[in-house]
């Protein structure tokens, strides 16, 4: 148990970095022209927060079942954040004006999807201390698969 709240303590840190990211760069971008709004970019924040939630309630209630759901949930974060990525990346080759706020909302999906990543990682070591078993591995397969050919975003 000791052992499992250290490790999701660390995680928690590393969440509450990657949301002072996000904070300076919605500071940065409320100081340029918005480009057209992003529906999936709250869509991100609230699945990435109810991850998080959940994840830490899974723990708390000792849930594996819980914290499988919220590994789960991770590929849809993903897939928002590629499609993020790619409509962006089409703003700035239609009109090099946008690359500023393109950038800067690109890096704010990065983030969340951190996040949830961050999330998945809680109930990966939630499920390894009910049930004994690691998943980490299958986890880190699937994700191979879903990286955008040619293109690092890390």
């Amino acid at each position: 148990l000791i052992t499992s709240a250290m490790k999701i303590e660390g995680e928690l840190e590393r969440i509450g970095d990657q949301a002072v990211n996000i904070s300076e760069r919605t500071l940065e971008l409320l100081k340029i022209p918005p480009l057209k709004p992003l529906i999936d970019i709250p869509r991100m924040a609230e699945l990435a927060q109810g991850m998080v939630k959940d994840a830490l309630d899974a723990f708390v209630h000792q849930d594996a079942g819980l914290a499988r759901e919220v590994c789960l949930r991770d590929d849809e974060v993903d897939a928002l954040n590629n499609q993020i990525f790619r409509e962006l990346l089409t703003y700035m080759m239609e009109d090099p004006k946008t690359i500023r706020a393109a950038v800067g909302l690109m890096l704010v999906g990065r983030h969340l999807e951190r996040i949830a990543d961050h999330a998945t990682n809680i109930g990966e070591d939630v499920i390894y201390y009910v049930k004994g078993k690691t998943i980490k591995h299958h986890c880190e397969q699937r994700n191979q698969k879903r990286k955008i050919p040619g293109i690092s975003i890390s």
